[in-house]
């Protein structure tokens, strides 16, 4: 449990982060909007993510793995479908601004995750 909340937080700063660097993706809204915007990224992630790299494995494996940026792209750009139709206050206007955003969400999540790699892998008991 404590995993997915640690995740779950990651996604959140990493989706606050686009927002603020990107221009292109606006956020009008408050920190719940941002904690149900990682929800739904989070549940894009573990629910479509693998199907779409399923289907596109031949274009992954001939771009040496580049079309998962795609693929990132794509689940932002659901995530900021889904949250328009909440009422979530994240927009994102094409595919340009959603490709650095997929860029910004997979650096940030990536130096977050190395930070608390202990606590994701169960963390070390210290005696």
């Amino acid at each position: 449990m404590i995993k997915f909340v640690i995740r779950w937080a990651i996604n959140a700063a990493a989706l606050y982060a686009a927002a603020l660097i990107v221009p292109g993706i606006d956020f009008e809204g408050d920190w719940r909007g941002i904690v149900w915007l990682a929800l739904i990224i989070s549940l894009l992630n573990v629910l479509l993510r693998p199907l779409l790299k399923l289907l596109t494995l031949p274009l992954i494996i001939l771009t040496l793995g580049l079309f998962t940026v795609v693929i990132n792209t794509i689940v932002l750009m659901l995530t900021s479908s889904i949250g328009q139709i909440f009422g979530l206050g994240l927009t994102v206007n094409g595919f340009w601004p959603a490709l650095l955003g997929s860029l910004v969400i997979s650096i940030v999540s990536m130096v977050m995750s190395a930070i608390f790699r202990d606590e994701l892998k169960g963390g070390k008991k210290h005696n």
